[in-house]
């Protein structure tokens, strides 16, 4: 019997390993197991989790995974039982090792794994707002694979990872949005050089981050009343979700789904205006507290997305502004002892609105899922490198995909 196979959750049609759509209905495919009981292996990082990730092997170099534990200081502040943060980032005091300090990691060992799998010498692509980005160039950076970057101009500072080889990494800057990043991105893999690695639609990136969930049931040895997280997408909300109903299913962690909690920034919100039925604004004012959650086109109708998540388990959106996010990153970083990124801070006051507004209880189990953390202690104790851009183009530009096209293959040869 095969390791796993993907299905279309709305029709029920199996469809090959790296397909990632239902022709017949849109919907995103999920992966099935063979292995319905989690088994945790004896791998290093995220390879723990091997036994429900899509793919037949490991990068074993630099891998880690998200640790789980019970916070005393900040859960004592907000009145709570049963807080468990699950961190994402570089804290060694904790033995968390993601040296691009960023829960992207998971996604991008699956994925760039499943790229070797397939044994097709193409280039892969990667839009990114910067800490996806910088997960990729890690792991590209390690296997050698060929990827090409393209990011906003203004997420080229974030685009930093552990010292080594860059010869496999080719960086476009746009100026513009991540969505205008994306736009290009999109043309770019039309060619037969290029191939997309795919976004929300990939089961390697949202069973990758999939693991979070995991690790924290295992920790907590059941699944949460609550789960916490800031999205951009809303594909982390997803993963969580889908894990959680393998974890059900596994029949020993409970039988309750737990509730989705999503954070956006205000007032760049689109999950939360989809859900309301109101119109997405397609610009987003500077000043977001944190730009990687704004994503113009989130998957929020199709099937197996975000509402179908929300629906299923009852979960709640929130919306967060500049200052209640800022409170709450001092709060959690004094409380807790370690930095944290602006968008797990985001998720962090969602949580204390959810707590004020009495919408979770203090002994229910939460679940707060830290995406990012450690950047200030990486920074400090590791070596690190910068990536510059090999090109800037103008989304205005109807040459700006073939000019990035001829200097990903110039670089390449």
């Amino acid at each position: 019997m095969d390791k796993y196979r993907l299905i279309c959750p709305k029709c029920g049609k199996t469809y090959g390993k790296y397909d990632m759509l239902c022709p017949l209905d849109g919907s995103f495919l999920r992966t099935e197991y063979s292995k319905r009981q989690f088994e945790p292996c004896d791998l290093p990082g995220i390879w723990k989790f091997y036994n429900w990730l899509p793919v037949e092997g490991i990068i074993k170099k630099g891998s880690s995974k998200t640790i789980t534990y019970k916070s005393e200081g900040f859960a004592d502040k907000l009145g709570l039982e049963n807080l468990f943060i699950s961190f994402n980032g570089y804290w060694p005091e904790k033995e968390a090792y993601m040296r691009t300090c960023s829960f992207k990691d998971l996604e991008a060992y699956p994925t760039m794994q499943r790229v070797t799998e397939q044994k097709k010498e193409r280039i892969l692509v990667v839009a990114s707002a910067g800490n996806t980005a910088r997960a990729f160039a890690h792991v590209s950076s390690i296997t050698g694979l060929p990827l090409l970057l393209v990011v906003p101009e203004n997420a080229i500072e974030k685009l930093w990872i552990p010292a080594g080889s860059t010869s496999s990494i080719c960086v476009a800057a746009v100026k513009g949005d991540y969505y205008a990043a994306i736009s290009i991105a999109a043309q770019i893999t039309d060619r037969e050089k290029f191939m997309p690695e795919g976004g929300a639609k990939n089961v390697g990136r949202r069973d990758g981050m999939g693991t979070v969930m995991l690790d924290a049931t295992l920790t907590m040895k059941r699944l949460p009343d609550h789960y916490f997280q800031a999205v951009g997408s809303g594909t982390g909300g997803i993963a969580a979700w889908e894990a959680a109903m393998r974890l059900k299913m596994d029949g020993r962690y409970g039988d309750e789904l737990p509730q989705l909690h999503l954070a956006q920034n205000l007032p760049c919100a689109p999950l939360i205006h989809l859900h309301k039925g109101v119109p997405v604004d397609p610009k987003c004012p500077e000043g977001m507290y944190d730009p990687v959650l704004f994503n113009r086109k989130p998957p929020y109708a199709v099937g197996g997305g975000v509402r179908d998540a929300l629906e299923t388990t009852e979960g709640d959106l929130y919306g967060i502004t500049n200052k209640e996010a800022e409170e709450a990153r001092l709060l959690f970083e004094e409380l807790e002892g370690i930095d944290i990124m602006n968008s797990a801070a985001v998720a962090t006051a969602a949580l204390i609105k959810a707590v004020r507004d009495t919408k979770v209880s203090k002994s229910d189990l939460i679940m707060l899922n830290i995406t990012g953390g450690g950047v200030k202690k990486a920074l400090k104790e590791l070596a690190t490198i910068r990536l510059e851009p090999d090109l800037v183009v103008s989304p205005e530009d109807s040459d700006a995909p073939a000019k990035i096209i001829q200097r990903t293959e110039d670089k390449f040869e």
